[in-house]
């Protein structure tokens, strides 16, 4: 009987002393969420980023870690499902604890997990161009504003081509919207009349653009210079370039600029058609610089596979992160309040050779790019910035939105401050 108890409490003991072996473990790595669609319509954007910020921890790991420990990957598929987005998000920050989030790509999603993020008081950093007139605590915006895409685009397109009629084509959701909302006010407020200015929207993966297309052909037909502005996101970008080419649309007949399609985007289609047509991004994969270099071998030797390409997104991931490693080195913790107050002016190196911050909006400085489609998929940079812009999470040309200003530094700490009234109308 003596033999049979000493038995059961030897193997108690064994039992307990293996969890608490693993929960020390578990305590000895710091958690990174990562949350993109590794299926449904937009996995052709975002698969990319999750394999990026693999490579980003694994490179950090390599390098010590941070506060001594390891960094953990948990990674998630919200599957193109933007409600699924938000229960994803509360189970990495709620059941996995990571001390960040690195994640979503349309700004449905992201609007779909700020909730969750205020609520719970997590950081989400956010990688991709997007319509602004937001800002949280609680989120940071490593994308392009408009500021940094849109509006430089359509000044491009004005005074370098002589662009007269403009075609705003989206996918529709808030993104395109809101976006399109802005150039029309920007271009009538550079005297664009309205009957010159074509408006439409389609469903996520959509891919019947023949009378569409037709249309866009048919409006460019009025005898000015006209381009299309291309908000279209996800998978349904192919069967638009590819109706393009169908219909005789070339770049010197009807430019495209894109700002959600970049080298990945391209690398699934032929792209010989496409010759000339433009994109507007923060970043190349084309791009000349010793730190593009770098992180160009870097990434196919994590990938093995060296025809895989780069593109903004990757970069904005890459920044993201590095100033969220500094912001957690300075703060001497993850805790997401000290991280919100130790971010504020943290500067990383971009790929671009220069230096990125992060601004009191929570937004940060990058150089605005535009680039032309070559024969072989990537972009040959036609035009830049001179030096780094600064995003504005307010727009200028929006009514309710140009007297906004943000700033999360105290003792203002607020998102939406109207410097008219004085008053800060958000949290």
């Amino acid at each position: 009987m003596k033999a049979r108890t000493h038995k059961s409490t030897w193997l108690i003991a064994l039992i307990l002393g293996t969890l608490f072996s693993v929960q020390v473990q578990a305590a000895e790595t710091i958690k990174v969420g990562v949350l993109h669609s590794l299926s449904g319509t937009m996995a052709i954007s975002e698969t990319t980023l999750k394999d990026t910020m693999l490579m980003l921890i694994d490179e950090q790991n390599k390098k010590g870690g941070l506060l001594g420990k390891k960094l953990e990957a948990v990674v998630v598929d919200p599957a193109s499902d933007w409600p699924l987005f938000a229960e994803k998000a509360r189970e990495l920050i709620t059941k996995n604890q990571v001390a960040a989030v690195f994640g979503c790509w349309t700004s449905v999603s992201r609007k779909s997990v700020l909730p969750v993020f205020e609520e719970l008081n997590s950081l989400l950093f956010y990688p991709v161009q997007y319509e602004g007139e937001e800002s949280s605590r609680n989120v940071f915006y490593t994308g392009a504003a408009p500021n940094q895409q849109a509006i430089p685009a359509v000044d491009y397109l004005m005074n370098e081509m002589g662009v007269k009629r403009w075609v705003l084509a989206g996918t529709d959701y808030v993104y395109p919207r809101t976006t399109n909302k802005i150039l029309a006010a920007y271009l009538k407020a550079k005297g664009v009349a309205e009957k010159d200015i074509m408006i439409n929207y389609t469903p996520f993966g959509h891919s019947d653009w023949q009378s569409i297309v037709a249309d866009i052909k048919k409006f460019g037909n009025a005898g000015k210079k006209t381009a299309v502005v291309s908000t279209i996101n996800g998978d349904a970008n192919v069967p638009f370039y590819k109706e393009l080419g169908n219909q005789g649309i070339t770049s010197d007949i009807i430019p495209v600029v894109a700002f959600s399609v970049g080298e990945e985007e391209l690398s699934g289609i032929d792209t010989k058609p496409l010759v000339g047509h433009l994109a507007a991004w923060n970043y190349f994969m084309s791009v000349d610089s010793e730190m593009n270099d770098d992180f160009i071998e870097s990434w196919h030797a994590f990938i093995k596979n060296e025809d895989r390409v780069t593109n903004d997104p990757m970069e904005a991931h890459y920044i993201g992160f590095n100033i969220w490693v500094k912001a957690v080195e300075k703060a001497g913790t993850t805790d997401p309040t000290a991280v919100q107050d130790a971010i504020i002016g943290v500067t990383v190196p971009n790929l671009s050779g220069g230096y990125s911050a992060m601004m009191p909006n929570h937004h940060i400085t990058k150089p605005v790019l535009i680039g032309e489609i070559q024969d072989d998929g990537q972009f040959e940079v036609v035009w830049q910035t001179s030096g780094m812009v600064a995003g504005d999470a307010w727009s200028d040309y929006l009514q309710g939105s140009k007297d906004l200003v943000s700033d999360w530094r105290k003792p203002m700490a607020c998102g939406n401050f109207n410097v008219k009234t004085g008053k800060c109308s958000g949290k």
